[in-house]
Order: C-alpha cells, then sequence, then structure tokens
C-alpha cells in the first residue's frame, strides 16, 4: 500500500476515536552494497528498513505505537494502539506537533540514479583494479565498496503539516593498503556520488600515495606545539562533540555551552553555520523530524554563540522558537536534536600558507579512540594521533602513534588560522560535517 493511501486510512481512523491531536511519520531505507576485496566479491547485502509511528495527545497524556507494515487492518491497529497507551499513562507529558501554515525554503534537490547490481559490481571492480595499478608499493588487500540507497520521509499532523522528502545517494569507497620492508598502511577516501562519473585511476593514485607517504613513520616528539588539523580529522572533532550544541543536552547538564548565547566561545575566525541546503552535501531537505522548517543558521558567529540548536519540546522549556533540528534516527526512534550540516566557515589562507603560519609544529590527519578518548560533555580530550611533522613552513617526516590532547572549546579559541578549501569526507549521514584545515595556537602532544 502507498502511504497516501495509508495516511488517509489513519486519519480517518483518528476522526472515528475523535482524537484531535495526532502526528503520522513515515520513513523508509532501501539500499544494496557490493564489497570487493582483492578483486573478488566478498558483500552483497541488499535492504529494505521502514515503518509508520503514530503519536497522539489524549487528555494531556501521550501515545505512541509503531508499524512496519502499511495495509488497512494496519492502519486501524496503529492508531487504537497509541490511543490506549496514552489512556494506561499514569502522568501527563508535554508533546508538541509542527504548527501548520510555516514556509518551507525551496532548494535545488541533487538527482542521483539508483544503480542496478551491475552497475555496482561494476563501479566496486573497477575501483579495485585502479587500486591495484595505482602505486609499486600497493599490495592485494585493497578494498573498494559500491553503494546506492534511496531515502524516503513522510510526515503529516492534525494541525495541517503534509510534507514529504526523498533522496538517493550513490557512494564509492577506495581503501588502498601499501607495504614496504614489511611494514604496512592504509588511507582511503569515500564519496557521495555516481562512480561512473569519478576519475578512478586519479583517485586511486591519489589514495595510495597518501597511504604510502606514511611508510616510515615515527612518533611525534613530546611538547606543546603549534598543531594544524587536517579537514578530515577537524570533522571527527566537529562530529564527537557537536552533540554539546543540542539544547537539551544543555538543560539537562550535559553540555559546558548551557547559558552562553550570547557569548564568546572561540576565536573571532569561527563561524560555525548549521546548513540544511549545503552545496556539497546531497542529502538536502527543508524540514525537520517534527515538520518544522528547516532554514541556515551561524551557531557561532565570529567567535560568538548565536544559538543553540532546538526542537519544539526545548524551545517551549526555554521560551525560544524551535530553530528546526529536531531529528529521528528511524521511523520508532525518539526525537532527537541534530544538526543537518555542521560546517565550519573556510578562511583565507592556502595549505602552504597555512604551513608557513605554522613554522613549527604537527600536522594531524586521522584521529583515534574518539569514542573512549574524548568527553563531549567537558570537552576534554586525549586521542591517538598520525599525521606529519611541520618544519620551517613545510610538510615533513611522518609521525605516528602519538597522543594529542586538549579541551575542544578551549581549543576553538587558540584557532589561528583556517585554510581556504572545505573538506566534507561525511556526506549522506543523519548530520554531515564540513570544515577546513585549521591552526591551532599550541596543543600537547605526547611521543617520543
Amino acid at each position: 500500500m502507498e502511504f497516501k493511501e495509508f495516511k488517509e486510512l489513519v486519519v480517518k481512523e483518528a476522526k472515528n476515536r475523535n482524537i484531535d491531536l495526532y502526528e503520522l511519520y513515515y520513513s523508509a531505507e532501501e539500499s544494496t552494497d557490493v564489497a570487493m576485496f582483492n578483486g573478488e566479491i566478498n558483500s552483497f547485502t541488499s535492504s529494505l528498513l521502514g515503518g509508520a509511528a503514530f503519536r497522539c495527545i489524549i487528555n494531556g497524556r501521550v501515545g505512541a505505537a509503531y508499524s512496519q507494515e502499511l495495509s488497512e487492518e494496519m492502519a486501524k491497529s496503529l492508531v487504537e494502539r497509541a490511543y490506549e497507551n496514552a489512556l494506561t499513562l499514569e502522568k501527563e507529558e508535554e508533546a508538541f506537533f509542527a504548527e501548520g501554515g510555516a514556509s518551507y525554503e525551496t532548494y535545488e534537490s541533487v538527482d542521483m540514479p539508483e544503480l542496478s547490481e551491475t552497475e555496482l559490481i561494476k563501479a566496486a571492480s573497477d575501483a579495485n583494479e585502479a587500486l591495484k595499478q595505482s602505486h609499486e608499493k600497493i599490495t592485494d588487500r585493497c578494498q573498494t565498496e559500491a553503494v546506492t540507497g534511496t531515502q524516503k520521509v513522510f510526515l503529516a499532523n492534525s494541525h495541517g503539516v503534509d510534507l514529504s522528502w526523498e533522496s538517493t545517494i550513490d557512494m564509492l569507497l577506495m581503501e588502498a593498503v601499501v607495504e614496504d620492508q614489511g611494514e604496512t598502511n592504509n588511507d582511503y577516501e569515500m564519496k557521495a556520488a555516481d562512480p561512473r562519473t569519478l576519475d578512478l585511476n586519479a583517485l586511486a593514485v591519489k589514495i595510495a600515495d597518501k597511504a604510502a607517504a606514511k611508510i616510515g613513520s615515527d612518533k611525534a616528539p613530546t611538547g606543546t606545539v603549534p598543531v594544524i588539523f587536517t579537514g578530515d580529522a577537524m570533522c571527527s572533532l566537529l562530529m564527537t562533540f557537536s552533540t554539546a550544541f543540542s539544547a537539551e543536552n544543555a538543560r539537562k547538564g550535559l553540555s559546558v555551552l548551557a547559558g552562553k548565547e550570547g557569548e564568546t566561545v572561540a576565536s573571532e575566525l569561527v563561524t560555525v553555520t548549521d546548513d540544511p541546503f549545503y552545496e556539497k552535501n546531497p542529502a538536502r531537505r527543508n524540514f525537520d523530524g517534527e515538520g518544522s522548517p528547516a532554514y541556515r543558521k551561524n551557531v557561532i558567529e565570529k567567535g560568538v554563540l548565536n544559538t543553540l540548536l532546538y526542537d519544539l519540546s526545548s524551545a517551549k522549556a526555554a521560551g525560544k522558537k524551535t530553530t528546526g533540528n529536531a531529528s529521528r534516527a528511524s521511523y520508532d526512534s525518539p526525537v532527537g536534536i541534530r544538526p543537518f550540516t555542521f560546517v565550519l566557515q573556510p578562511g583565507e589562507l592556502t595549505e602552504e600558507e597555512l604551513f608557513e603560519k605554522c613554522g613549527n609544529g604537527v600536522l594531524i590527519d586521522s584521529l583515534g579512540g574518539l569514542h573512549a578518548g574524548a568527553n563531549p560533555i567537558n570537552g576534554d580530550f586525549s586521542l591517538q594521533s598520525s599525521g606529519f611533522m611541520i618544519e620551517n613552513g613545510k610538510k615533513g617526516a611522518p609521525v605516528r602513534s602519538f597522543t594529542v590532547s586538549g579541551n575542544f572549546f578551549d581549543m576553538l579559541k587558540k584557532i589561528i588560522a583556517l585554510s581556504d578549501e572545505v573538506k566534507i569526507p561525511r556526506a549522506g549521514s543523519l548530520t554531515a560535517f564540513a570544515s577546513p584545515a585549521v591552526l591551532v595556537e599550541e596543543l600537547a602532544i605526547s611521543g617520543k
């Protein structure tokens, strides 16, 4: 059954039960994934996940029910179960549904094709072959993965909100493994693009060269030195500490940014934007998980915390308007708060100029142990790292197996320069993160 017909049945049943306040949410994800190792397919998966969620408010109490099936029988059952669940609750809860009549921005969607199984296999195979020919130190342990996936979201409520969003995204992962005199190293890139449009040979050489450049790495010297984080590495930090920008976390005492709206929290060079329509992210949308309008906003502007991120509930508690950042991981997940594309805006320096300004320090291009070594509540981190020494303004010897330590929010105040090129390594998920390379005045390095 199509969602439109299912929705009409749910609305009819809600009216039969005199339910005045309700919301129907439906999401579905369909994906096909082909993974290849050493020229042979080692994984082929196809999945279809999704379902509907119905919430209603009865005498101040919220009831909810979920279903993976769209049928006439299930439409009645969904409403009945949510209604009965609301009646069984002993305490009143607040729930908020988006008001009707709001204005939603128009945007240019990215039309990627839904690739066939044959096309996915060819993409993974061609990428694997390109890696084999990419470098003299390449091994037969290279991996590639081609994915195509479509996500659909529908949301309707009793206030007249009736919205939908659909996107198809193709992705290609290429991982090169190199070896020299018994020492191995790897590097990878993931591209959100139709793989048939990519220059696979050039991409393979780029990845293999990056992997080979780390052969012969030593530990960085211990000390407190200037540090450059590449766009990839800075995106990892933004992802790890993005929960601190949730107004709900701030209200619960789980963020050091609580009560700091309007205050300086970073260097004046730092502007962080949440952008649902970011040009480099193919997964764009104009409404959030509650049906509120999504819009571009500077969360931090020239170092000042303009706003935290709000959904309807946290906005009501704070006496503010929602910023349109409600999010649902799936149809049966609770409403949370997330940015869409979290972008640290670029500066004006080229990579070479950034190195020159650093002088002598460390370039970090990879961070490990983010779950165990970072505390998103207070901002502290101590992370395994790898990268290169920076010597006299130039990229020097490779280094790895050292630790970088500090506090993320203190670090934001120590950013003294940013590159002019933004990297977006994580696109197509619930949240994407984008960042230029950044130069931090000093951080503690623990190595040899």
